[in-house]
């Protein structure tokens, strides 16, 4: 079964439960809660305390069984260092006892994973129950503030499947993860709004002020009926705190609670609270039990990159809405039903797309990313991200412009935090000359890093603003940002360039050119280029549109101009390459010492990290990014094909076995992937040529094979995708995990394209513009997601008729677009039961007047 992992296979699993920016708790493979990452930074392979669930099982007074929900803990068993254990633990002292291991727990335990849901099941032969768990956080497209919240939800599930009455204790425990003395544990029953009890332990610290980056809580709630509760575990030495909770829980019947004063408490030692629900379950009969661990860290602090001209700290947007964790527990069991029932509809909807099996897994798994640490909400809600995590800090600070523009998940199902950061972009990140910055600094408003500028980040950022105009229909927007987004294409040819990009107005890059590759390249090639001339071609579009046709229509000529040079000159009969004499000193020389000395090889009398006639696996990357952006062609469309074809020819490898990979291993042994670069037979490879050309990374292999979807090569694409997934199986690598730069990484979030490409999607909410145009169907049948920034839904279409339902949210449709096929055999257009005038032109369908879709209208074309 697709997305199930059981014994070896769940391993690696860290499953994410948290808020977009609010950080998360990782639910293991094995049911174990690893992971917390809920300080404003990374945490990884870390455990709090004795964190755990646990069952029991009595029948007339008498204890059954009592175990551990988890189940069993993977090999190796000879230690792990752990960041600030006691000195006799770690490796060769095997697993922490804090793992809870040693505990009886289950022995037959399956995890299913369709994010954002997490499903387990524990069963084992001595325990008289099955017991099943529901994890999530809200996900709900369009809703960024309940998508953020603070907090892991859990539906544990008991079935009674003896013959016999059984009472059923359910006890969740967590530590104190605050380190510090003064803490306090208070158990306390609140209202809901709907009139429900719900139980809280609030875990926290008198020790830090409010305005402290340290300042925090956490808190263990349930709304079950009856409860019992221990606001500490028994304080000793040695292992007497477990020695004990587990003698308490394995009494029949309720937990009885202990408490210490504040004062009391040795230091060094964390404590820890339990939360206890009670349920009677007759033979045959099945019940639930809902819990919650919240927490609240609100000031985040620049440990990273502190800022030495003022303030360094802010308040974390969550901060701003809750005023403890408790708030967003009882916001959460307010409002449980109505998050899991919207998270449940966008699960449904995404995973009733007819694409292949392995591409939602993709699409799915790699939405985890703006779930993790990687991810932040400043105090006014906008969004930041690192590339992705360090195990205990951000990998590469700044909203990585070059490095986001792969990740197509945001602009879609967050339209409006996409926004958000183009917003702060084009504010604190731009020059006066349309230099830009392509990192973030934090906290926002510091002077900018005067690192130079990075080619495709910086004519990505304008691809990016067409798409999320496009995508929004907001032109207001677009106006707002419009004079830096002019400037930015500009600065190509401005006398301020240092890099020299296109001083003489070619329509093509020549000079120094960073990259996402951090270094440089010298010289033409489609790859830059490219997103130049993609960025030339939406400012012309967006210059006409907001009325300076003078501007249009020296965007388009510069366009027109570079696309035939780089058609014309770059394109080898196979693939593009760049135009560079690597043995020409001068190339470099030209700048200045430092980068002659970085990129010139003395000894070999040659120019360093070039493609030269390589085979690059994102030559055409900027006409994958104008597909998913309705911009059109930005390449020759034959040789694009042949490009891609090349690519997969020259640079799949179904096996790693055989290559040499000098840098980092994301593919090992018989895993297969597309590597970054290749010369193939009969080129010259320069002697050190572009960094990272050896490696798989996900994020430029899915870019690849979508492109490729796009153009029909779509055995091609599929059997990338696949060999990615067969390397995150769980056992080897963590499926909710990709990396590259570190952990959760955000170039990852380029599967999201997929979806679009199977679909042939596109969009133009300026011109009120949907479509539709699958690229492969089962006897004419085709169902996909959609979102887009006032609605989300469903399209499917079989030979007799198609739908186009919104879920949540509306849609103002005056054009749809269909295949020429489907668009030829339409015979009525109905809404709300209402048949609909039209006209169609070519492969579009026009409305005579605007129609509306919301959850209760559906549009329906019928088909002859």
């Amino acid at each position: 079964m697709e997305n199930v992992y059981i014994g070896e296979k769940t391993r690696e699993i860290s499953f994410p439960l948290g808020g977009i920016g609010s950080g998360c708790i990782g639910l293991a493979g094995n049911g174990r809660l690893v992971d917390w990452e809920i300080f404003n930074r990374p945490n990884k392979k870390s455990f709090n305390g004795f964190s755990h669930f646990a069952v029991k099982a009595e029948h007339a007074g008498k204890l059954l069984d009592a175990r551990v929900l988890n189940g069993d803990m993977q090999a190796p068993y000879m230690g792990e260092h752990l960041r600030g254990a006691p000195l006799h633990s770690g490796y060769g002292y095997g697993p922490e006892s804090q793992t809870m291991a040693g505990m009886p727990h289950f022995q037959e335990v399956e995890f299913r994973g369709e994010f954002p849901l997490a499903n387990m099941s524990f069963a084992e032969s001595a325990f008289p129950g099955r017991v099943r768990l529901l994890a999530f956080n809200p996900f709900i497209p369009l809703q960024a503030d309940d998508s953020s919240l603070p907090a892991a939800f859990f539906e544990w599930e008991i079935e009674n499947t003896h013959k016999v009455p059984i009472i059923y204790t359910l006890c969740l425990s967590v530590g104190n993860p605050i380190p510090t003395e003064q803490v306090y544990h208070r158990y306390s029953e609140i209202k809901g709004s709907q009139g429900q009890s719900i139980h809280m332990i609030k875990l926290g610290t008198n020790q830090f002020g409010e305005d402290d980056p340290s300042f925090g809580d956490i808190t263990i709630s349930t709304d079950a009926a009856d409860v019992s509760y221990q606001e500490f575990w028994y304080r000793g030495g040695w292992c007497d705190n477990l020695e004990m909770f587990w003698h308490d829980f394995k009494q029949p019947g309720r937990m009885k609670n202990r408490q210490y004063d504040a004062a009391d408490q040795p230091k060094a030692r964390k404590d820890s609270a339990s939360l206890a629900a009670h349920i009677e379950l007759a033979p045959g009969e099945k019940k639930k039990i809902r819990y919650t661990i919240s927490w609240h860290f609100p000031n985040v602090d620049n440990f990273w990159n502190p800022n030495p001209q003022g303030p360094n700290s802010w308040k974390n947007y969550y901060g701003t809405l809750f005023e403890d964790s408790r708030a967003s527990a009882k916001y959460a069991f307010e409002h449980w039903d109505r998050l899991y029932g919207d998270t449940i509809k966008f699960k449904e909807a995404l995973f009733s797309s007819t694409v292949p099996a392995v591409v939602k897994d993709a699409v799915s798994a790699n939405l985890s990313v703006i779930k993790s640490p990687t991810v932040l909400r400043l105090t006014d809600g906008s969004f930041y991200g690192f590339e992705g995590c360090i195990e205990d800090v951000g990998s590469c600070e700044g909203s990585c412009t070059h490095v986001w523009n792969y990740a197509y998940s945001l602009p879609f199902l967050f339209p409006g935090l996409e926004r958000s950061m183009r917003d702060l972009d084009y504010k604190y990140n731009a020059d006066e000359d349309g230099r830009m910055s392509f990192r973030l600094m934090l906290p926002i408003g510091r002077k900018r890093n005067d690192d130079r500028a990075c080619a495709d980040g910086q004519f990505g950022g304008v691809i990016k603003a067409y798409r999320d105009w496009k995508i929004s229909g907001n032109t207001e927007w677009l106006k707002s940002n419009w004079p830096e987004i002019k400037k930015s294409i500009t600065y190509a040819w401005a006398d301020t360039n240092e890099d020299k990009w296109d001083p003489d107005k070619k329509g093509i890059l020549e000079g120094r050119q960073h990259h996402t590759l951090d270094m440089e390249l010298y010289g033409p090639n489609s790859w830059l280029s490219g997103f130049y001339l993609a960025a030339l071609k939406a400012g012309a579009e967006m210059a006409a549109f907001l009325g300076e046709q003078v501007t249009a229509d020296e965007f388009e000529g510069l366009f027109q101009k570079g696309k035939r040079w780089v058609d014309d000159c770059l394109f080898n009969g196979e693939y593009y390459i760049q135009q560079i004499n690597l043995s020409n000193k001068s190339v470099v020389d030209c700048f200045d010492d430092e980068t002659l000395n970085t990129y010139w090889n003395e000894e070999l009398g040659e120019i360093k990290y070039q493609i030269a006639e390589g085979c690059a696996i994102d030559q055409v990357v900027a006409q994958w990014h104008a597909n998913l952006s309705g911009l059109g062609e930005i390449f020759d469309k034959n040789q694009t094909r042949t490009a891609l074809k090349s690519l997969y020819r020259n640079n799949f490898k179904p096996s790693m076995r055989h290559e040499a990979n000098t840098w980092r291993l994301f593919s090992l042994n018989d895993e297969g992937g597309i590597v970054i670069c290749t010369w193939p037979e009969g080129v010259s490879k320069p002697a050190i040529p572009l960094t990272y050309n050896s490696e798989t990374m996900t994020g430029f292999e899915y870019q690849a094979a979508s492109h490729m979807i796009q153009e029909g090569l779509v055995e091609e694409g599929l059997s990338i995708v696949k060999a990615i997934r067969e390397r995150y199986d769980g056992e080897k690598r963590n499926p909710w995990n990709e990396i590259e730069c570190g952990s959760n990484y955000a170039r990852s979030m380029a599967s999201y394209s997929l979806l679009q490409a199977f679909s042939g999607f596109e969009y133009d909410m300026v011109k009120g513009m949907i479509g539709f145009s699958p690229v492969q169907t089962t006897n004419g049948v085709f169902r996909t997601f959609w979102s887009l920034d006032m609605g989300w839904g469903i399209f499917e279409q079989n030979l007799e008729q198609a739908l186009i339902h919104v879920i949540s949210g509306r849609l103002e449709l005056l054009v749809l677009k269909l295949s020429e096929e489907r668009t030829n055999a339409v015979t009525n257009m109905q809404s709300g039961g209402v048949n609909l005038e039209y006209r169609i032109t070519a492969n579009e369908i026009h409305f005579a007047s605007p129609v509306i879709l919301d959850g209760n209208n559906l549009l329906v074309i019928k088909f002859n």
